[in-house]
């Protein structure tokens, strides 16, 4: 603190400097952290954050009634659903009506069939129901899929309300909130991928 005693006497005491460099570099890194940790949550609250519950068991085994699962609002904004994927959505677009949860078995040009309890779509029998489905709905005639639209089937098919009745029909992109991304708790321990 004290400065060097000169010949003659006097001190001189050194004045620090306040604010340096360094501590402003400090102080923007910090800041710069701080502000990309409440972007990233965001971001990811407003994509990943949604939940909802499922209802019934029209998708055992793959979910439960009463599980709660995460919803992926992103994806569907840079790529379009594909077969296999697990969707969230109104039917009809209905804000009012209850989310239901189900899976891709036919995307947009696709042309789909129940044919003697087995899905074929665009002609081909699909392996994804093991039990004999015993109701055709809609689907009893070859039906083709437009440019948006989805047909969507539960993976219990014979206790579900799927693209095969009428109310619900071919799910169109607009009304796909997202896609099913993780299950929690219901029937299952912990936290799970969907698949």
């Amino acid at each position: 603190m004290f400065g060097k005693k000169p010949k003659n006497g006097l001190v001189f005491y050194e004045k620090k400097k306040l604010i340096t460099a360094k501590a402003v570099y400090t102080f923007l890194s910090w800041a710069a952290i701080v502000v990309g940790a409440v972007l990233f949550a965001y971001v990811s609250v407003f994509a990943f954050g949604v939940r909802t519950t499922v209802i019934g068991d029209s998708m055992e085994p793959t979910l439960v009634n009463g599980q709660e699962i995460m919803i992926n609002r992103l994806v569907y904004n840079i790529f379009e659903p594909k077969q296999g994927d697990v969707v969230v959505f109104k039917p009809n677009g209905n804000e009012n009506a209850h989310t239901y949860v189900k899976r891709v078995v036919a995307t947009p040009g696709d042309t789909v069939r129940i044919m003697n309890g087995i899905l074929y779509v665009n002609g081909d029998p699909t392996d994804y129901y093991s039990d004999s489905i015993t109701n055709a709905g809609v689907a009893g005639l070859d039906l083709k899929m437009g440019e948006d639209e989805f047909f969507v089937m539960g993976d219990n098919p014979n206790s579900s309300d799927d693209s095969r009745n009428a109310n619900i029909g071919n799910v169109k992109i607009d009304t796909i909130i997202g896609k099913a991304w993780f299950h929690m708790g219901g029937g299952r321990m912990g936290i799970g991928r969907i698949r």
